[in-house]
């Protein structure tokens, strides 16, 4: 397709979009922004929490690590099982059939017993949480164009920072304050905040089965295996792993580290995830828009290069006063979390939309699998000392700087894929 092809295209969408389809589309993102909300709140109060699974439940770092790494895994695998029939069924329904059962897993968090039986209930909600963000990325790349999909992705991932304004902090307060639940309350909280979005999503979410309209030739196995070979394909999986392994073998370990290395107290914990979140909100829009119109492999290397900073701040602060704390957190949180915009518009289009479905799933668990990855083996290189501080925070700390530079280099290719791509639609 020739350049101005495309330009006649990208003209006529914008002319189609009028104010009653950006109403329509409004609504639609705000049902899927909801439904990526509940599902990264649930993965995520498990971190500032740490501090209190460890001394509730008696456990290490290390089993910590694991009770994070069993939603991911989970999730992981129910990923890779996902594109056995991802794309053989109607998206609509698919999602919402999968959030239910996502609500009944979470429900089940806050009913845990013990150690034992809260990781099988994590392992449970991380099988199906993990599947719904695959397939909420994939239902944003198969509605909405090339051109306006950076925005579209930073509406739906602003859902992170919702959930760190609002969803951390006041999860963290239910838990503080509700004796009788304490660290249950936030499970209850979550699955009682996912019925009503399932509700609003039922009304908003339209029928997509476009994909449908594909033959598909061959057996599923040899489909599947096909999709993963795919020499662009494996540098979008290791392109997506590298950047969660750059986030998440230093953000479990956040909330420990502050409480007892940085002598923060433990009741600014939520106040450090609401600025961070806030922060966040404002900014995921902006960065999306900034990659729609400078380019998302410009943005994404900006991003990628700044983020080294506050994240190696992080892992070497001493006691530092609250402020400086707050300002490098907020910081990190913002240039971490805007990495995935422009990041997650070019792995969607280097895909088919016949086959994106499968393709997504796979994203989706490469990006669960290196997050599970990330935090055992930082959970088991860091230690707690007898006197309670943690040791070596700084080794993980430059391991995930090592990962972000690699993802500088990779985003080339992916850019190169995904443009190549573009040009034959």
């Amino acid at each position: 397709m020739s350049y101005g092809t495309i330009q006649v295209k990208r003209a006529l969408n914008n002319i189609t979009h009028s104010p009653e389809t950006q109403k329509r589309e409004c609504l639609f993102l705000f049902s899927l922004a909801g439904i990526q909300f509940t599902h990264i709140l649930d993965f995520m109060i498990m971190m500032p929490l740490g501090p209190e699974f460890i001394r509730v439940l008696n456990i290490n770092t290390h089993q910590f690590g694991l009770l994070l790494s069993s939603y991911t895994f989970a999730a992981a695998a129910a990923g890779i099982f996902a594109t056995y029939y991802v794309d053989r069924f109607e998206r609509r329904q698919l999602l919402l059939s999968l959030y239910v059962i996502f609500i009944i897993a979470t429900l089940a968090c806050g009913l845990a017993q013990n150690y034992e039986t809260l990781f099988i209930a994590r392992a449970f909600a991380g099988a199906f949480g993990g599947i719904l963000g695959s397939l909420v990325q994939t239902i944003v790349a198969d509605s909405i164009p090339f051109e306006r999909r950076g925005k579209a992705l930073g509406t739906v991932m602003a859902a992170f920072s919702v959930s760190t304004v609002a969803g951390v902090p006041l999860s963290l307060f239910l838990a503080h304050h509700i004796s009788y639940l304490g660290w249950r309350a936030p499970f209850i909280f979550i699955g009682a905040i996912s019925t009503l979005v399932f509700y609003v999503g039922y009304l908003h979410i339209p029928k997509i089965a476009g994909h449908l309209d594909h033959v598909h030739e061959g057996s599923r196995l040899s489909q599947i295996l096909k999709i993963m070979i795919a020499p662009q394909h494996i540098k979008a999986f290791i392109f997506m792993g590298l950047i969660m392994m750059t986030g998440f073998s230093v953000i479990p370990y956040i909330a420990v580290y502050l409480t007892t290395n940085v002598g923060i107290n433990n009741s600014y914990i939520s106040l450090i995830y609401l600025c961070g979140g806030v922060a966040t909100l404002m900014s995921s829009r902006l960065i999306g828009h900034l990659a729609d119109r400078y380019g998302k492999v410009k943005v994404f290397r900006v991003l990628a290069i700044i983020s080294l900073v506050p994240l190696l701040v992080t892992t070497n602060l001493p006691v530092t006063p609250l402020w400086i704390v707050l300002l490098n957190s907020t910081t990190f949180f913002i240039l971490i979390s805007g990495r995935m915009i422009p990041a997650m518009a070019m792995v969607s289009q280097v895909v088919e939309s016949k086959i994106r479905g499968t393709f997504m799933s796979l994203i989706g668990s490469v990006q669960m699998l290196a997050s599970g990855i990330a935090s055992v083996v930082a959970g088991m290189v860091v230690t707690i000392n007898a006197d309670g501080m943690m040791q070596h925070y700084n080794l993980v700390g430059y391991g995930a700087a090592v990962c972000g530079l690699l993802t500088f280099w990779l985003v080339g290719y992916i850019h190169a894929d995904a443009k190549k791509h573009l040009e034959k639609t």
